[in-house]
């Protein structure tokens, strides 16, 4: 069995008595003492600090970078200029999605291209960069007053813009920011060298933010209707059926998978994704059987418990009927929706995602 890599913070994380888990070859926290839910809560109504030094990190650099990155990742450079992030996806000839990707434009010809941690050395042959990964921490504070309780310790990042990128410098460390997250909250990423990130992160803990692990991320990204690779999305699933059409850059003259995804297009996506509420607190789970009108029509990719709704959420495909209309002709009643699982019937009616949006809860008490 391989040795696990370590987060630059690791002993951050011991200290703070938190519960290890293995999460694509690394050992990260899933979470501290006080829990998943009130480390879930914490983000909703305030803010919260998440170790993910585990996403890598692809350096890539030149005159031509910016053509390599246009010519293989499915988005357009062009929409953005330096001092912004993009989202975007790593393609295969077929239209599915290899990895779903951040990439932050530091300046005119570097960028950090951030893949999911298992996918990173598949990034790094698709787009030729160094991985950098090693070299740095990556801090996420994510809640509706993120931004204020980061500017009380770093003074500069006041201000930081949604999808911005933005270089600073505290007390001696020369680090990177980005206005980016994973929660359906308001946020920022702090890419800091690695030797010097357990300086910010006792900073940040001193300030009052309290950490949170990898359990509170995957329920919050849930809420938000965020997908996730290996789930929502993987090499046999197409952005259009995941709803991110608009992270294609149809009018670029080539990219991997793009003649894939231009026949799609115009023939009709054969499944979509579809969000659903379950009466109760019995949490859905991944593999349930979507059931329409008693037929299965899908599976469940996601589902949880909501700590802010106080009841069962989840993402699935559905199939599309010929023309795209999905599989309900609109008349739909009590009960025509369920999921099937491990013997049980769970009443389910279809519900728009997000489930939760920012800064709904900001301030609550629980």
């Amino acid at each position: 069995m391989s040795t696990l890599r370590q987060s630059p913070l690791h002993d951050q994380h011991v200290s703070e008595g938190a519960k290890l888990t293995e999460f694509g070859g690394w050992e990260m926290p899933l979470a501290y003492p006080e829990g998943t839910l009130a480390e879930h809560r914490a983000c909703r109504t305030g803010a919260v600090m998440f170790d993910v030094s585990h996403l890598g990190t692809v350096r890539v650099a030149g005159s031509d970078a910016f053509e390599r990155l246009q010519q293989t990742l499915s988005n357009d450079l062009g929409r953005i200029t330096p001092g912004r992030a993009q989202y975007t996806h790593l393609l295969n000839a077929d239209g599915g999605v290899e990895d779903d990707i951040i990439v932050w434009w530091l300046d005119d010809t570097t960028f950090d291209v951030m893949p999911n941690a298992s996918n990173t050395t598949r990034v790094v042959e698709a787009l030729r960069g160094p991985d950098v990964t090693a070299e740095r921490a990556v801090l996420a504070i994510q809640g509706p007053t993120a931004l204020t309780m980061v500017a009380q310790v770093i003074p500069e990042l006041a201000g930081l813009g949604r999808f911005q990128v933005r270089p600073f410098n505290w007390n001696g460390v020369a680090a990177w920011a980005a206005g980016t997250g994973y929660t359906g909250e308001s946020g920022v990423e702090l890419a800091i060298p690695s030797q010097q990130a357990g300086r910010v992160w006792v900073a940040l803990r001193e300030a009052g933010l309290p950490p949170a692990g990898l359990g509170a991320r995957d329920t919050l990204r849930l809420e938000a209707g965020l997908p996730l690779h290996g789930h929502e999305l993987g090499p046999g699933i197409t952005p259009l059926e995941a709803g991110l059409g608009w992270v294609v850059g149809w009018d670029k003259e080539a990219f991997i998978g793009r003649e894939a995804l231009v026949r799609e297009r115009s023939a009709g996506s054969r499944r979509r994704l579809a969000g659903f509420a379950v009466d109760g607190r019995q949490p859905p789970r991944e593999g349930a059987e979507i059931l329409h009108r008693a037929t299965p029509v899908g599976m469940v990719t996601s589902g949880n418990f909501s700590p802010m709704l106080e009841h069962g959420i989840a993402m699935g495909f559905v199939e599309v009927e010929p023309g795209g209309e999905g599989t309900s002709d609109g008349s739909d009643g009590d009960g025509d929706w369920a999921l099937g699982q491990r013997g049980r019937i769970l009443s389910a009616r279809p519900a728009a995602r997000p489930f939760v949006t920012p800064g709904q809860f900001a301030g609550h008490s629980f």
